[in-house]
């Protein structure tokens, strides 16, 4: 296990800021990431934000937390190439699979090539039936919605960290499932390439 640094709990942009300058980024700065901005970007998409309760950064219908997030690593500093699990519970990380997968997630996510040229990107997956299991089908619906939370989450933490990221729902599930060895009750939901920017405008 990969224990992450502690998130920081106060960015140098207001919230009203990150929100009016968030948008799709697509072009990326040959610059890798550092694990204190992985760190933060998953503690704001599935992080725990209060120990007692376990209760996480998106909300969650009933807690059922139906969520997994990866990272796919190629150019992280002190994180080999290779795919990681999330574990929120220790904010840590463990190896998922050795090797830069980002050229063979972006042939699967039909050749967008901003999925490959990212420094990282990270996968959020979904076990559907820890939600349905107590909504029945209209737990269906309240899974998509958690991806929707955390991806943008995500998306306005990157903001935060003068980052840039944009969200892919383009791609061959069965592909992605294949390409990152995901078990076979996960379904892959969001792609988040990230990189360093030139300017957030």
């Amino acid at each position: 296990m990969i224990t992450l640094p502690p998130p920081l709990l106060k960015g140098k942009i207001s919230l009203e800021e990150a929100i009016l300058q968030r948008h799709s980024a697509r072009e990326y700065l040959s610059l890798p990431l550092n694990l204190q901005q992985v760190s933060q970007l998953l503690w704001a998409a599935q992080g725990i934000t209060e120990k007692e309760s376990n209760r996480r950064a998106a909300p969650s219908a009933g807690a059922t937390y139906p969520l997994e997030i990866y990272v796919v690593s190629g150019e992280v500093e002190g994180l080999a190439p290779g795919v990681y699990k999330y574990y929120p519970s220790t904010h840590s990380l463990a190896l998922h699979l050795s090797g830069d997968k980002r050229r063979s997630l972006s042939k699967a996510a039909l050749n967008q090539r901003w999925v490959s040229e990212a420094p990282a990107a990270l996968l959020i997956s979904a076990v559907y039936a820890r939600t349905t299991f107590r909504y029945g089908k209209r737990g269906i619906r309240y899974v998509d919605m958690e991806a929707g939370h955390a991806a943008e989450n995500l998306s306005l933490q990157c903001i935060s960290l003068g980052l840039g990221s944009v969200v892919v729902g383009a791609f061959d599930d069965e592909k992605v499932k294949e390409v990152l060895n995901l078990p076979g009750e996960e379904e892959p939901l969001y792609i988040l390439p990230v990189g360093k920017v030139s300017a957030i405008s």
